[in-house]
C-alpha cells in the first residue's frame, strides 16, 4: 500500500500498532456533502472461526428436547451450579458470558438465533467463505460483502476507514475499495488444551518399572496423542490463521482507542479461531467456557472503550455455521447447521432473543441432527445496511447480491 501523509500509520504503527490520529478537520473533508448522522456510524464484525457451538451460547433450556440431546454438555435451568443465565424464560445465556450481562440489561445486547447460511456445506473453509463474500454456494465471488460495504458508502474511501485486525487481509475485505490491515499485539495464539507435561512426565515415571502396564500405557499414549494431533490439525485449518481469544480483551480495548480517537475509521473486522469443539467440550465449565469467558470479556472491553460512540456502533458476531443439536461420543459436537448471530450497540433493539425458533425435536432437524436455518444470515446484515448505515435498495442489492427477500420480519435496531 502507497502510505500518503495523513492517510496512514507511518513508521510508529509498526512499532507500536497504533493508528497515528487524522484529527476532525480530515473527516470533516472527506466526508464533504455527506449526512453528518450517517458518516459517524460505525460497524464492527467479529467472526468466529471453527464454528461456535450457538446452540452452547444461547440454550434453549426451555426446549425438552435438548437436556435429551445432550445429557454431558448441556447447561442446566437457571439458578442450577451447571445452569444458564435467563435471558427470557426460554433461552439462557452460557455461565462464561457473565460479562455481557449488563449490556443485555441495557437492551444492547441481542441474539438472532437459528440463523445460518443457507448452503448446507460442512466445510470450515466454504463456509467461511460464503460468509464473507455474502455469497452462499458461489466461490466465484471476487470481493468481500465488507469491501462492497465500504465501496457503498457516503464520501471518500481512505485507508484507514476500513481495518482488518491481523497480519494478512481477510476475504471480507478484499477487492476494490482501500482496506487496510493491523497487527495488534495480541496473547491468544497458543492453544493449551493438551500443555500438561508434567502430568505426562509423572505417569512415564509411575509405568516405568512395570512391562506389561508400560506397554499398555505406551499404547494407550500413542493412541491419544495421535487423535489429539488430528483434532489439533483440523482446528488449525479451521481457525484459518485466526488467534484464539486468549488476548481478545487487550485487543478490543485497542480497537477501541483506536476508532475512539480517529474519526475517519468506520469499519472494523477481527477473527478468533478455536470453536471447532469435536471433543472435551465441556459444559458451565471446559473448553467452550474457557474461549467464551475472554471473548465477554472482550465484547464487554469494546463496548465500554467505544465511549459514547458505541450508541453509534453495531458489533456483529458470527460463526461460519453451528454444530449438532446431539453431543457425541467424545463429549464435543460435531459440524451442524443452524448457529445463533449476535448484536451489541447502542441502537440494538436488545435485552431480547429474535428468533423464528424451528424446535429441536427429530422431525425439526436439518438432515436430522442440526438445528434448521429459518433465517438468513444476509437478513441479519441487510437490515443493519439499511437501518445502521442507511444503505438503499440499489445499494443492498449490490452489497448481496441474490439475496432472498426476507421472510419472518425482526425489529433488530431503532431508528
Amino acid at each position: 500500500m502507497n502510505m500518503k501523509r495523513r492517510g496512514f500509520l507511518g513508521a510508529a504503527l509498526a512499532a507500536s500498532g497504533f493508528l497515528i490520529p487524522l484529527g476532525r478537520d480530515a473527516w470533516a473533508v472527506s466526508h464533504a456533502g455527506a449526512p453528518a448522522d450517517a458518516a459517524r456510524r460505525r460497524l464492527i464484525v467479529v467472526m468466529l472461526r471453527g464454528a461456535i457451538d450457538g446452540l452452547n451460547v444461547v440454550a434453549p433450556y426451555g426446549d425438552a428436547e435438548y437436556a435429551r440431546l445432550r445429557p454431558t454438555i448441556g447447561l442446566d435451568r437457571p439458578g442450577g451450579d451447571n445452569g444458564v443465565i435467563d435471558l427470557d424464560g426460554y433461552f439462557g445465556l452460557h455461565p462464561a458470558l457473565a460479562d455481557l450481562q449488563p449490556l443485555w440489561s441495557e437492551g444492547k445486547l441481542a441474539f438472532v438465533h437459528a440463523c445460518g447460511s443457507p448452503d448446507p456445506t460442512r466445510s470450515h473453509f466454504d463456509a467461511q467463505d460464503y460468509l464473507e463474500t455474502g455469497t452462499p454456494g458461489r466461490r466465484s465471488t471476487p470481493d468481500g460483502w465488507l469491501n462492497r460495504l465500504v465501496a457503498s458508502l457516503p464520501g471518500s474511501s481512505g485507508p484507514t476507514r476500513a481495518i482488518g485486525i491481523g497480519p494478512v487481509m481477510p476475504r471480507i475485505l478484499s477487492g476494490s475499495a482501500p482496506a487496510s490491515t493491523l497487527a495488534l499485539a495480541t496473547g491468544g495464539r497458543r492453544d493449551d488444551r493438551n500443555a500438561r507435561p508434567a502430568l505426562s512426565s509423572a505417569f512415564d515415571q509411575l509405568y516405568a518399572d512395570d512391562s506389561r502396564m508400560s506397554r499398555a500405557y505406551r499404547d494407550a499414549k500413542q493412541a491419544r496423542q495421535e487423535v489429539s494431533a488430528a483434532l489439533d490439525a483440523e482446528m488449525q485449518m479451521a481457525n484459518g490463521g485466526a488467534p484464539l481469544p486468549n488476548g481478545f480483551p487487550g485487543d478490543a480495548a485497542r480497537l477501541a482507542a483506536l476508532m475512539r480517537n480517529d474519526p475517519n475509521m468506520q469499519i472494523a473486522f477481527i477473527a478468533l479461531g478455536g470453536w471447532d469443539t469435536h471433543a472435551n467440550q465441556g459444559a458451565a465449565r471446559g473448553q467452550l467456557a474457557n474461549r467464551l469467558a475472554p471473548l465477554g470479556r472482550g465484547l464487554l472491553a469494546l463496548a465500554r472503550g467505544l465511549g459514547s460512540s458505541f450508541d453509534d456502533t453495531v458489533i456483529v458476531v458470527m460463526s461460519e455455521f453451528g454444530r449438532t443439536a446431539r453431543e457425541n461420543g467424545n463429549g464435543g459436537t460435531d459440524h451442524g447447521h443452524g448457529n445463533a448471530m449476535w448484536l451489541l450497540g447502542g441502537r440494538v433493539n436488545g435485552g431480547k432473543v429474535h428468533a423464528d425458533w424451528p424446535g429441536l425435536e427429530g422431525g425439526r432437524l436439518h438432515e436430522g441432527r442440526d438445528l434448521v436455518v429459518s433465517t438468513d444470515f444476509r437478513a441479519v446484515l441487510s437490515q443493519v445496511a439499511r437501518q445502521h448505515l442507511r444503505l438503499d435498495d440499489a445499494a443492498l442489492e449490490r452489497l448481496f447480491p441474490g439475496a432472498p427477500a426476507p421472510g419472518r420480519a425482526f425489529r433488530l435496531l431503532h431508528a
